[in-house]
Parts: C-alpha cells; structure tokens; sequence
C-alpha cells in the first residue's frame, strides 16, 4: 500500500479570513497534504486566515493558497468546508462560495463539510433529501432547507441526489470526518 495514497487527487476548501475553527481547517489540510492530497485553501481575500479555538481565542494562522474570486474550482475533485461559528456564518454570505458548492452538487463531485460548515450548504439549496449531521445548533436550518434528516452520528455520508455529502459534528470527531472524507475522494 501507497504511504501517500492520495496522490493526486486534489481537495479544495473554502474559508473565510476570520473565525474558523482552528482543528476543523487545519487537521484536515495537513493529513490530506500528508496523504499526498493536493489542497487548496481559498479564503475571500489574500490576507492569512485567522483561525479561532472554541469560536473565541485566537488559534494559528494560514496563508491562504488562493481568493475565493480568483478561484478555478473545476480541477478539484472534493469540496471541503470546515466550520466555526463566525466563519461559517460570514462563508454562507460570499456569492463565490455559493456558487462554488453549487458547481460541486451539480457536478457529482463529493463535498465535506463539518460542525458549522453546512450553513453555507443551507445557503446554496443543495440539501434536498439528504441525510446529515452537524452541530447540533444547525439541525433546524438543515431540516428547514430540505434534508431529509438530521442525526446525531459521528459521521454521515449520503449519496443522494448525485453527489456524496460527508457530514460531521465538532473537532472530536476529526478522524472519523477524514476517513470518510478520504473514501470519498478516493472513489470520485
């Protein structure tokens, strides 16, 4: 077996310059590169990404690869969208994002996204009849925007409507997250 056995496949994320949780990006961004996972990060603008641990203190900071308007998403083959509070909340507000995460549902290309991070799903109208899970303050706006369900699981991956939707809940469960993150990438 491959020590890298992402080679390439290249992952895209999606963030703004403030207030992502710290381990719900950089976790996933460095055992993705460590799996040999081409990952992108575009963040709205080009200064570094500020993130936070638990939505408050400050955590380590990103430079980001890209800016979401600068963006070529077609050559990305997983669309991850990591969480906190303020950024998912300010994500869902950006056009390009939306119309980044549309791209991905329509194209049958398998999105990620963790504790927050459907928000922006919510805001681009991609949950119909999905299965999912997040935190569980965003139930209620999943639901409201068409899932077909909300559970309390660790992970959920749904296949429905044609595209993979990985699904997690908070930083404790990262490595659940990443391995069906890793298995979605691997089969699109």
């Amino acid at each position: 077996m491959s020590d890298t056995p992402l080679n390439g496949h290249r992952v895209l994320v999606l963030v703004t310059n403030y207030g992502v949780e710290q381990d719900e990006l950089l976790v996933p961004v460095r055992r993705l590169r460590e799996d040999g996972a081409d990952v992108t990060v575009a963040a709205v603008t080009a200064d570094p990404v500020q993130t936070l641990v638990g939505d408050r203190d400050p955590g380590e900071t990103l430079e980001p690869t890209t800016t979401l308007e600068a963006l070529d998403s077609s050559a990305h083959q997983l669309l991850l969208i990591p969480g906190g509070t303020i950024n998912a909340d300010q994500l869902r507000l950006q056009p390009k994002a939306l119309e980044t995460i549309k791209a991905f549902a329509a194209s049958g290309r398998p999105i990620a996204a963790i504790c927050h991070g459907p928000w922006a799903l919510v805001e681009a109208d991609v949950l119909n009849d999905k299965t999912l899970t997040s935190y569980p303050s965003v139930r209620t706006d999943v639901l409201n925007a068409g899932a077909k369900s909300w559970v309390d699981e660790a992970v959920v991956s749904d296949g429905a409507n044609g595209y993979t939707l990985v699904t997690s809940r908070t930083p404790k469960d990262l490595d659940d997250f990443l391995g069906a993150v890793n298995k979605a990438l691997v089969g699109s």
